[in-house]
């Protein structure tokens, strides 16, 4: 059977998603999109994030994923900021976004399939696209296919999270079917997405998050069988890796939490030995966390850290991590790192800095209409997306926190990543987050908001307990909340910004 995408009960094989692709290449064209334009994707994992990428791709022109929960407002931002002559969107999302739209901006739409429908509870009658609006389906059915030459590909612009101010697209120069292919082989090392036949991908992150994205349009790239869960939970997740003997994952540590909640009879009912290579990266994994996924599914797990910008610059295994609990990695062939203190001078193994790094490929770019940003984060080639850590005696690096997520109290640095994975282990908590908040005496004190698993009883007092048990007593937050959700992104991350924003609004202090 020809390999391709399965999403639910529907499967599209990937010849005839590329021939889908290059019809809406030469509608796109049609439309005006060239190089170095944008065609904009609010969409959730279809067989049209596909599609739309590679057509786009075909023009030389950049394909611009946006965060689907995004308000009109957020992602008018970034429709404007990358000029989109195109936007493809979800009939479902459509409404929540409609006002933000620029005038002169083509909207199609992608009917909603059963299987996303069903997981985020879309009602039957917003699923189809509305009136008015043309369907993405009609769009390529109605075009003949783009027979010019592809352009140098431009790959994905991505917009970053924009935890302070706006969101900032990561713009790359065009690059040669060689560059292309040299990027493929250095993230299949990496990721062990090479050109084997008997690989099945599980893609469950969204693909407006650049690893993802570069996840999925790696296996694209080489024809590979491919799984879509539209919406992650834990024991779906098992279901499917049995049902489809999925081999290779990308996934973030928020996701092993889940999976470790299960109870154990469910844990033990699915059959998971054709998994293979486990890829996660994204965010801290607590040492705990990790160590116990090693025991249940097997020397699988790899970790990676990189970022946006800069693609995959440290790596390490399964053997690595149990020999170096907390640690992401050693610095990988043809990557470059220096951790430094507020001077810019190189400081010390086991010393704590700001990390500088360059990936072996990607770290040419500027942002998008922000030259200024990308220089400000700038040392010599090499760049920094605001982390701090250090490297042990044998190059092991292990991440501290955001620079801008580490709290000063005191004159005291104090990193909260530290005590969330602490926090993480405590009986009846599901997730959590840690942040500082303004304090008139000491600067900043800690903040942490759980969010308890259904039926747990727990108070500030016992979570103060808990971490008192681990951490020093001035790691230990002084305000504790509970909420019955965090707000996140399917990736997992939480976000910390909302969180944080009520108590500096109040304090009428900046972030």
């Amino acid at each position: 059977m020809t390999a391709g995408i399965t999403s639910g009960e529907r499967f599209r094989s990937w010849p005839e998603i590329q021939a889908n692709a290059a019809r809406a290449a030469g509608g796109l064209a049609a439309l005006g999109v060239g190089e170095d334009d944008s065609v904009a994707l609010m969409l959730r994992n279809d067989f049209a994030t596909f599609e739309g990428n590679m057509a786009a791709g075909q023009l030389g022109a950049y394909a611009v994923p946006i965060n689907w929960h995004f308000t009109a407002e957020e992602a008018g931002y970034i429709l404007a900021d990358c000029r989109a002559k195109v936007l493809v969107i979800h009939a479902d999302l459509l409404a929540q976004v409609a006002e933000g739209v620029p005038f002169g901006t083509t909207v199609l739409a992608v009917a909603t399939p059963p299987e996303i429908g069903d997981a985020y509870g879309v009602p039957a009658e917003k699923r189809a696209v509305p009136p008015g609006v043309e369907s993405w389906d009609a769009f390529v059915a109605r075009n003949v296919p783009n027979t010019q030459p592809p352009k140098l590909s431009r790959g994905s612009m991505i917009y970053t999270s924009g935890t302070t101010g706006r969101p900032k697209g990561v713009r790359r120069p065009p690059s040669t079917p060689e560059q292309q292919a040299g990027a493929a082989g250095e993230v299949g090392k990496y990721w062990g997405i090479v050109a084997d036949p008997s690989i099945v991908v599980l893609m469950n992150g969204p693909m407006y998050h650049s690893a993802p994205a570069a996840y999925g349009l790696s296996t694209a790239r080489h024809g590979l069988d491919m799984v879509l869960q539209p919406r992650f939970d834990a024991e779906d997740m098992l279901r499917l890796i049995e049902r489809h003997k999925v081999t290779h994952m990308h996934i973030v540590p928020t996701m092993f939490v889940r999976l470790l909640r299960l109870p154990p009879e469910v844990k033990a009912k699915y059959d998971l030995s054709s998994l293979r290579w486990v890829t996660h990266g994204a965010a801290p994994c607590a040492p705990a966390v990790k160590r116990q996924m090693i025991e249940w599914w097997g020397p699988v797990i790899n970790e990676y850290y990189g970022a946006t910008e800069t693609g995959i610059v440290v790596w390490h295994d399964s053997a690595e991590a149990l020999r170096k609990p907390g640690t992401v990695g050693r610095v990988v062939e043809g990557g470059t790192m220096r951790i430094v203190d507020a001077q810019g001078n190189d400081v010390a193994p086991g010393g704590v800095g700001e990390i500088y790094v360059r990936g072996p490929l990607y770290s040419d770019f500027t942002y998008n209409n922000d030259d200024a940003k990308r220089r400000e984060i700038a040392l010599g080639d090499l760049v920094t997306v605001g982390d701090v850590g250090y490297q042990d005696a044998d190059g092991y690096l292990f991440l501290c926190d955001r620079k801008r997520d580490m709290i000063i109290s005191g004159g005291v640095n104090i990193y909260p990543a530290e005590i969330e994975s602490v926090l993480i282990q405590m009986p009846g908590v599901r997730d959590c987050a840690v942040f500082g908040i303004p304090d008139e005496e000491f600067g900043e004190q800690i903040c942490a908001h759980v969010e308890p698993l259904p039926d747990a009883a727990l108070d500030a007092a016992g979570v103060r307990s808990f971490l008192g048990q681990h951490v020093a007593r001035y790691k230990v937050p002084r305000v504790v909340e509970f909420a019955a959700t965090l707000p996140r992104e399917d990736s997992g991350k939480i976000f910390k910004r909302k969180l944080r924003a009520p108590y500096w609004e109040k304090s009428g202090r900046s972030i």
